[in-house]
């Protein structure tokens, strides 16, 4: 199954979530690829991974094979493809070709039966990038951020699903809502939770991910946070959502 992570907002927790849930998948002798398609690269240093002479922008360039591409993490049963700054300019070099939205899913069609479970990570925008991850992908996950603006932007991002299923990618489900930086001390958290579950209902996570500092201080040790910490709040969410994500996967597939 490969399942894009995707909020067009940044700071959402878009890499927290690929790199935890991944880890703890992995955990349980699931077979993971993470697939970083951020020009910012955060997934790939989460995993201490950074390798922009066999990343993703290699494989468009057709530089590198996308099997070349795949690198073993330093986690059990969990690779990872690097992304690098240079596919900041892959929207514009790739800007005429016809076939641009299915560019990854020609790459990656034939890998994805190794694993799992093929999370991709993506940059915070509606650009092709995230386009196209959203055209190869089976589900999307969506973390949202529990601010003031944050289900305004969440509705925007549905129709622009919507729209994908319309006309790249009809078999395109959406798994869920993940509820992020969830502080139980603010009543903002509590209202956007509230109203999330309201107009989303079953398609929320029942479990929320609370601020957490380990959740940010992790990433600079090239550590996942569950890795890291595994004690901490943050880490303790990331497991619980893994197993929900396990049990909404086998009802959908089902």
């Amino acid at each position: 199954m490969i399942v894009t992570i995707a909020n067009q907002k940044g700071g959402v927790g878009k890499t927290t979530t690929v790199v935890n849930l991944a880890t703890a998948l992995a955990s349980i002798d699931k077979k993971v690829l993470v697939l970083d398609m951020d020009p910012q690269y955060n997934s790939s240093m989460s995993f201490n991974a950074y390798n922009p002479k066999f990343s993703i922008y290699r494989v468009f360039s057709n530089e590198v094979d996308v099997n070349t591409a795949i690198k073993k993490s330093q986690i059990p049963n969990l690779d990872i493809i690097s992304s690098c700054e240079d596919l900041a300019a892959a929207e514009y070099e790739l800007a005429d070709d016809e076939n641009r939205n299915f560019l990854l899913k020609n790459h990656i069609s034939n890998i994805k039966r190794n694993y799992d479970y093929v999370f991709i990570d993506t940059p915070p925008t509606l650009g092709l990038l995230t386009i196209s991850s959203l055209t190869a992908s089976d589900e999307i996950l969506i973390p949202v951020q529990c601010e003031f603006f944050a289900l305004e932007g969440l509705s925007k991002l549905i129709k622009t699903i919507d729209a994908i299923k319309s006309n790249l990618n009809t078999n395109l489900k959406l798994n869920g809502i993940i509820l992020t930086m969830y502080d139980k001390r603010n009543s903002l958290s509590s209202l956007i939770e509230s109203e999330a579950r309201e107009y989303f209902e079953t398609n929320v996570y029942k479990f929320n991910v609370p601020r957490n500092v380990t959740l940010s201080e992790a990433p600079s040790h090239g550590l996942p946070a569950i890795i890291y910490d595994l004690k901490c709040s943050g880490s303790q969410a990331y497991i619980a959502l893994a197993k929900e994500f396990l049990e909404r996967s086998t009802s959908q597939s089902g």
